[in-house]
């Protein structure tokens, strides 16, 4: 069941309310903000899409804000699917520069985590942020990729 949203609907509220009805049974009636979405003020297609994609890395590697009682198996598939619902608005809107970022972003967090370096994930997402907040088609500060570089040994 998901909570009614008012006036001020946020961009996790939204995923919830898009997200597949059997992952919808399992979203939390007391949402929280998005992480990432003020990061976004201009592009509400990309700040949904981070708080889909972050969410579904919740899923995967830490506590999911927005969706609960779930087992392991279920929390996997899960993400999977806000993996897709995220980067599919993006592809369905030509936006390949930032579903690249996102990709590379999705795949630099597992590498981190993989590589016992979970707290690297935080200054990746944040990169990402600034780098799509720069909009479609503008030279980027680096994203994931360059934060990833700089963090490395």
């Amino acid at each position: 069941m998901t909570r009614a949203a008012g006036p001020a609907r946020g961009a996790l509220a939204e995923v919830v309310a898009t997200a597949d009805l059997p992952l919808r049974a399992h979203a939390d009636p007391e949402l929280p903000g998005g992480c990432f979405e003020a990061g976004l003020p201009d592009d509400p297609d990309r700040a949904f899409v981070v708080e889909a994609v972050h969410e579904g890395w919740l899923m995967h590697y830490d506590s999911p804000r927005a969706f609960t009682r779930m087992d392991a198996d279920l929390r996997l598939l899960g993400g999977d699917a806000l993996y897709a619902l995220g980067l599919a608005r993006l592809a369905a809107r030509g936006d390949l520069e930032a579903v690249a970022e996102l990709a590379d972003l999705i795949s630099l967090c597992a590498r981190a985590v993989a590589e016992g370096r979970q707290e690297w994930a935080q200054e990746l997402w944040r990169a990402s942020v600034e780098a799509l907040a720069e909009g479609p088609g503008a030279p980027t500060s680096g994203g994931a990729n360059a934060a990833y570089a700089r963090l490395a040994p």
